[in-house]
């Protein structure tokens, strides 16, 4: 018989419960807890018929068996649950994105090794069709020199979505779209491509500034580490429904270009010597109801996480992976924290 690795769920919103279902239903998983403020009524939870605790301390202090803990709580949150989780001897997962400080993230890495435990950072979009292609391609060097690399995020976010709750739009548990909404895209550029260096970046607030504290719009730029070029256009400014999600590869032999609203299609290839693939686009997506997410590929990353545990498969996505995702998000952030601290230095000024 094989082993069951016993999960709880921190966090029980979209993302929390969409966990909770996927562990309910896998062979190899079971669920004993559910954990979040709010009652399971009104998060429409009671199907799973396990016991819900409203903190992570009264969790914690039932001893209840547990080998790993999902976080699904808002950004802000996560490295601290993390280390908490860590320390009291549970491996943890960890929705995007790992933290939202840099030196947060280390500090989940500094618990995960003191106490031996695994983490896994959620980045299921690495499990698209068209993204573990391109991610194939470029390891296989078969676009040979990168010229350029163009990566755009064109989505919605309405006033509706950010009074809904009230850490969206926040700097302190949000963070901002780059976190928020777009960290699964800035992982699939680093993944595929590898670091980038000399960011530079401009920021706007079309129409946001009455429900963020934060940019809704930017144009990032950079270089690869090969010295190709690359860019970083995004939005949650789109007008209605989110647009698209692509990224443009140029380089010494081929063009490429991977979009749809989701990264999901192949919509340009011309390589030397080699025919577009035939991939059946990704169909599957994070449906929110009022709004939609990235590809819905959580059965796979619960999958990877329960092997991993258990030792029959090597981990997808590692903790260090998750730190250099918050790393490159935070020094383009850095770019936009500079300028509101002269913007509040100028009116501190006027007044």
């Amino acid at each position: 018989m094989a082993e069951v690795v016993k999960f709880a769920i921190l966090g029980c919103g979209h993302i929390g419960k969409r966990h909770a279902e996927l562990v309910a239903k896998h062979p190899d998983a079971k669920l004993v807890a559910t954990i979040d403020p709010l009652n399971v009524e009104n998060l429409q939870i009671n199907n799973f018929a396990v016991p819900h605790f409203h903190t992570l301390g009264d969790f914690l202090s039932t001893g209840i068996e547990t080998d790993v803990i999902n976080i699904c709580t808002p950004n802000g949150l996560h490295a601290s649950q993390a280390v908490e989780c860590l320390n009291n001897g549970m491996h943890v997962v960890i929705e995007k994105p790992i933290a939202i400080r840099f030196e947060d993230a280390k500090t989940i890495s500094h618990a995960a090794n003191a106490n031996k435990k695994l983490v896994f950072p959620v980045v299921q979009n690495r499990y698209s069709k068209a993204i573990t292609w391109l991610k194939e391609l470029i390891s296989n060097q078969q676009l040979g020199k990168i010229y350029m690399v163009q990566l755009n995020c064109f989505w919605n976010r309405d006033d509706q979505y950010y009074k809904r709750d009230g850490w969206r739009g926040t700097l302190a548990l949000d963070g901002g779209p780059l976190y928020t909404q777009f960290s699964h895209f800035i992982d699939v550029l680093l993944w595929v491509f590898g670091d980038i260096k000399n960011i530079d970046a401009k920021f706007f607030n079309f129409n946001h500034q009455h429900t963020t504290e934060f940019e809704d719009s930017g144009v990032v730029t950079f270089d690869l580490l090969n010295e190709g070029a690359g860019s970083i256009s995004y939005s949650t400014s789109v007008y209605q429904s989110n647009f698209e999600s692509s990224i443009t590869v140029i380089a010494e032999k081929g063009t490429v270009k991977i979009g749809g609203q989701y990264m999901n299609n192949i919509e340009y290839c011309q390589i030397a010597g080699t025919e577009q693939p035939k991939l059946k686009n990704q169909e599957s997506f994070n449906d929110y109801g009022s709004y939609t997410g990235s590809a819905s590929n959580h059965y796979q990353v619960i999958d990877n996480i329960i092997k991993s545990i258990v030792g029959s498969e090597n981990q997808d996505v590692y903790l260090d992976e998750g730190i250099q995702v918050v790393e490159v998000i935070e020094k383009i952030y850095q770019k936009r924290d500079k300028v509101l601290e002269i913007v509040n230095k100028s009116m501190s000024q006027i007044i």
